[in-house]
């Protein structure tokens, strides 16, 4: 690894989605590791992306019930 430095929460937020997308290098991923480490705020925002990632993942996922759908058919006809 090369030289790990730390970084501040500004550093840490601008590569916050890269960090949960798994791409960042080696040496900014471990920067960001140490990072939250020591930052309870980060780490607490990183926890709740997760978790939102997670979710919204799994969004989508069911099919619509026919009313639902028809209704919006019927809406989109309109213009």
């Amino acid at each position: 690894m090369n030289d790990i430095r730390l970084i501040n929460c500004e550093e840490a937020l601008q590569r916050l989605f890269d960090y949960l997308d798994h791409e960042l290098d080696e040496t900014r991923h471990a920067e960001m590791e140490q990072h939250l480490k020591i930052c309870r705020g980060c780490y607490s925002r990183v926890e709740f992306e997760k978790r939102l990632k997670v979710k919204l993942s799994g969004a989508g996922a069911e099919k619509p019930a026919t009313e639902f759908e028809q209704r919006i058919r019927k809406l989109i006809g309109n213009f």
